[in-house]
C-alpha cells in the first residue's frame, strides 16, 4: 500500500439498484474499506440500502457526498450518466469504478479515460462476467488446452428487466440498442477472453412485444477474431431462463451453466465415436447428480454468494486501489468494446427513435380520453362512447386491432407512467376517463401504472387549464380497497367517508398505489378546484371476467381458494351499470367535485357466485374451502419466516384479515346526486356472465 491509497479506503456508492447490493456486500466484507455514503435520486431507495449496509449517510446526488471526504467512487447508475458521474468524482479527486458497460458511446469513454490520464487517477470498469466462478474454471480449461485448439464460442442468454416504474423514459425504453449495450458487452469481452481481439463483428435485432417498453427483444451477434467465431444470442422472450456458454475445440468442448454453477468438459475419448459421445454424457450426468445439490446447498449457506462475478469485481477494483495496483480491467478495456459497440447500434437506436416520435402525431380533438381502454372495463367504455357517435381517444400499451378498424378512434400508444405520452393523450380531450391502473406485477409495475399514470393525467389535465374551453373534466376510477378491510365491524354502514384503510403498507402494492392516486385526485379537486369526479366500484363482473377470483378468494396452485364463510355477501356491480355510472359522472354538475360508491345492493353470497362459476367454467375450476383460522395459522409461519430472511412475504395476518368482503354499503349519494342506479343488475348480469341459473 502507498501513501496515495490511505487506509481505510473511503468508497462512496452512486446508484441504489439491484446491482449496488452485490457491490455493497462485496465491499461491507472488506476490513480496509469504510463506506462513507450512497446516493441516489430515489432517496427512499438510498436509505433502504443504506440502513442495511450501516451506510451513514445517503444523498440525491454525488455533490452532497463530497464533505464525506471520499477517496472512490463506485458509478453504479443508468450507462448514459456514467461518463458525468465518473468526471466528477475525478475532479472530486477520487478513483472510479463503473459498472458495464462503461459509458453509452466511446466517445464518452474517450472523456473518462482523458480526465483519469490527467488527474492520475485510477479508472477501471467491472467486467464481471470474466469474475465468475464458474466461467473462470472454463477459460483455466481452454488456456491449459483441455479441449485443444478453440475454434468457436456460443454464448446465449436470456433477461428481463424490472418493470417501468414511471417518469421521464429511462434509456431502457427510449434507447433501441439498450438490451444489446447492457449485455452484449459481457458477451465480446467473453468471447475475446477465449478468442482474442474482435476484428468485426455484425449484429441482428427484432421486436416480438413481450415488454412493449423494450424496443427490440431479441438479438443476435456474430464475431470474427483471427483465431476463430464468437456467437451470441440475447432474448427477453425464451423461457425457461437460461445463461449457457458453449466452447468448441480440436479435441472437446466446454459447456457453462451459470445458473447452477456447472462446468462440464466433454474430451474426445479413444474408441469409437459413439461410445465415446454417450461416456460423456454418462459422467456429466453422474456428476451433475452431485455438484448441482452440492452449489445450492452452498448457496442456501452463503459459501456461493449470488452475483458472485459482480462481488468479485467490485472487491478486485478496491483490493486494486489500496495496493496502488492496476485495476483488472481498467478504462482501456471498455473502450475497445464501447468502439465495437458504436456502429451496431446506431441503426436500432435510429428505429426506436423513429418509433416513439411516431407515437406524438398532431390529432384532432377528441370528446373524449380513455386511459385503460383495451381493459375490462376500458373496452366496454369505449363501445358505450361510440355508440353515442362520441370521437374518442383510446391510451393504450400496444395498439388494439379492434380500434384500428374504426375511425371514430383515435389510439395513443404509450405507458402511463410516461409523461410526455399523457400530455400527448389529454391534450385536445373534453372529458378524460382515467381508468388504467396497473392490476398486477411487482411494486415497480404498480407505481408506473397507478401512481405514475395518475399524477401524469393530474398534471396534463392542469396543463389544459389555460386552453380555450379550460381543464377538461376528469371521471377517476378508484377502488374499494381505499377502505379499512381489516378494521371493519359487523353492521357498520359503508358511506363515501367510511375510514381509509389504516395500514396500506401491510395490505400490499395494489391498495397502497390506489390509495395514494385517489388521495392525489381528491387533493386537486379540493385544493386547486379540478373539475373531477371520483369513482369506487365495487367488484366489477360480466363477460369476459369469469375467471377473476372473487373478494375473499385467491387463485393458488391451479385452485381458487375461498377463505372464510360462503354466506358473506359480494360488493358486486355488473360492468355495464359501472359504465353507465362513468357516463352520467362525466355529465352531471352535481357530481363534480364529489365521490361515489359503485355496489349493487341486491347482494349474491360467495357461494352463490362461486356455484355459477364452476357451473360455466366446468372442470377446469378446483375450488378449495379453507376457514379463516388455517390461513391465519399459515400467515404465522410465513411471517416467521420472513422475518428469518429478512424479507417481505406475500402473506400475512393482516392480509388474511383484509380478505372479508365489505358489505353494507349506503348509496344513496349514488342515487341521488349522480342519478344512479343499476340498470342491468347483479341477477341479470349474473345470467348474461354465467348463462341463467
Amino acid at each position: 500500500m502507498t501513501s496515495s491509497a490511505p487506509r481505510p479506503l473511503r468508497i462512496a456508492v452512486v446508484g441504489a439498484g439491484y446491482v449496488a447490493t452485490h457491490h455493497l456486500a462485496a465491499l461491507s466484507r472488506l476490513d480496509f474499506v469504510e463506506l462513507v455514503g450512497l446516493c441516489d435520486s430515489n432517496t427512499t431507495a438510498a436509505e433502504t440500502l443504506a440502513k442495511r449496509f450501516k451506510i451513514p449517510r445517503i444523498a440525491a446526488t454525488l455533490a452532497d457526498l463530497a464533505d464525506t471526504a471520499p477517496n472512490v467512487v463506485y458509478v453504479l447508475t443508468p450507462p448514459a450518466s456514467h461518463a458525468a458521474l465518473a468526471i466528477q468524482a475525478m475532479d472530486m479527486g477520487c478513483h472510479v469504478l463503473v459498472e458495464k458497460p462503461m459509458a453509452d458511446s466511446a466517445a464518452d469513454c474517450e472523456a473518462m479515460l482523458a480526465k483519469a490520464k490527467a488527474t492520475g487517477l485510477k479508472l477501471g470498469v467491472n467486467h464481471s462476467d470474466l469474475f465468475d466462478p464458474v466461467l473462470m474454471r472454463a477459460l483455466d480449461a481452454a488456456n491449459n488446452g483441455d479441449i485443444g485448439e478453440v475454434l468457436s464460442v456460443d454464448i446465449v442468454r436470456n433477461s428481463e428487466y424490472p418493470p417501468y416504474a414511471g417518469g421521464p423514459l429511462p434509456g431502457q425504453v427510449k434507447q433501441g440498442s439498450y438490451p444489446f449495450r447492457d449485455l452484449g458487452v459481457h458477451g465480446f469481452y467473453t468471447i475475446e477472453a477465449f478468442l482474442g481481439p474482435i476484428a468485426q463483428a455484425d449484429v441482428r435485432f427484432q421486436s416480438r412485444g413481450g415488454d412493449p417498453n423494450l424496443g427490440f427483444d431479441e438479438w443476435e451477434a456474430q464475431a470474427q477474431t483471427a483465431r476463430g467465431v464468437g456467437r451470441l444470442l440475447l432474448s427477453w422472450n425464451a423461457r425457461p431462463m437460461e445463461n449457457r456458454l458453449f466452447v468448441r475445440g480440436t479435441r472437446g468442448t466446454i459447456e457453462v451453466d451459470r445458473f447452477t454453477q456447472v462446468c462440464r468438459i466433454h474430451r474426445t475419448l479413444p474408441g469409437p465415436k459413439f461410445i465415446g459421445i454417450l461416456l460423456n454424457a454418462f459422467f456429466s450426468a453422474a456428476k451433475d447428480v452431485f455438484r448441482i445439490p452440492t452449489n445450492v446447498l452452498r448457496f442456501a449457506t452463503g459459501r456461493l454468494k449470488p452475483s458472485p462475478g459482480i462481488q468479485t469485481g467490485a472487491a478486485a477494483f478496491a483490493k486494486a486501489v489500496f495496493h496502488d495496483e492496476t485495476p483488472p480491467f481498467a478504462g482501456e478495456d471498455g473502450l475497445r468494446i464501447a468502439r465495437l459497440l458504436d456502429p451496431l447500434c446506431v441503426e436500432p437506436d435510429r428505429l426506436r427513435l423513429q418509433q416513439l416520435e411516431a407515437r406524438h402525431v398532431d390529432l384532432p380533438p377528441a370528446d373524449a380520453l380513455v386511459t385503460g381502454a383495451a381493459g375490462f372495463l376500458g373496452r366496454a367504455l369505449v363501445a358505450a362512447l361510440r355508440a353515442q357517435g362520441k370521437i374518442v381517444r383510446v391510451l393504450v400499451r400496444r395498439p388494439v386491432a379492434a380500434f384500428r378498424e374504426d375511425d371514430g378512434i383515435q389510439t395513443v400508444v404509450g405507458d402511463l407512467g410516461d409523461p410526455r405520452i399523457v400530455d400527448h393523450a389529454v391534450a385536445g380531450a373534453g372529458i378524460v376517463y382515467h381508468v388504467g391502473a396497473a392490476m398486477r406485477g411487482g411494486p415497480r409495475d404498480f407505481e408506473a401504472g397507478t401512481v405514475w399514470g395518475t399524477r401524469n393525467v393530474l398534471d396534463a389535465c392542469r396543463k389544459q387549464s389555460g386552453a380555450q374551453h379550460g381543464s377538461p373534466r376528469l371521471v377517476y376510477v378508484s377502488s374499494m380497497s381505499v377502505f379499512d378491510h381489516a378494521g371493519r365491524r359487523n353492521g357498520e354502514v359503508l358511506t363515501e367517508d367510511y375510514r381509509f384503510e389504516p395500514h396500506p403498507q401491510l395490505r400490499g402494492a395494489y391498495t397502497q398505489t390506489k390509495l395514494t392516486a385517489e388521495q392525489m385526485v381528491a387533493d386537486a379537486i379540493s385544493k386547486e378546484h379540478l373539475p373531477a369526479v371520483i369513482l369506487r366500484p365495487g367488484q366489477i363482473f360480466g363477460p369476459g371476467a369469469e375467471q377473476v377470483t372473487p373478494n375473499g378468494t385467491i387463485a393458488l396452485a391451479g385452485r381458487w381458494i375461498a377463505i372464510g364463510s360462503g354466506a358473506q355477501a359480494l360488493p358486486l356491480v355488473y360492468r355495464d351499470d359501472v359504465v353507465d355510472a362513468l357516463l352520467l359522472a362525466a355529465e352531471s354538475p352535481q357530481a363534480l367535485g364529489r365521490t361515489f360508491n359503485l355496489v349493487d345492493t341486491d347482494s349474491v353470497d360467495r357461494t352463490t357466485y362461486l356455484r355459477r362459476c364452476k357451473r360455466k367454467l366446468g372442470a377446469s375450476l378446483k375450488t378449495l374451502w379453507v376457514p379463516q383460522w388455517v390461513f391465519m395459522c399459515l400467515a404465522i409461519g410465513v411471517e416467521l419466516l420472513g422475518r428469518l430472511l429478512k424479507r417481505d412475504v406475500p402473506l400475512t395476518r393482516y392480509r388474511v384479515r383484509s380478505l372479508r368482503p365489505l358489505t353494507n354499503f349506503d348509496t344513496t349519494a349514488a342515487r341521488e346526486t349522480l342519478g344512479w342506479t343499476p340498470r342491468v343488475g347483479v341477477r341479470k348480469g349474473l345470467d348474461i356472465t354465467f348463462g341463467e341459473g
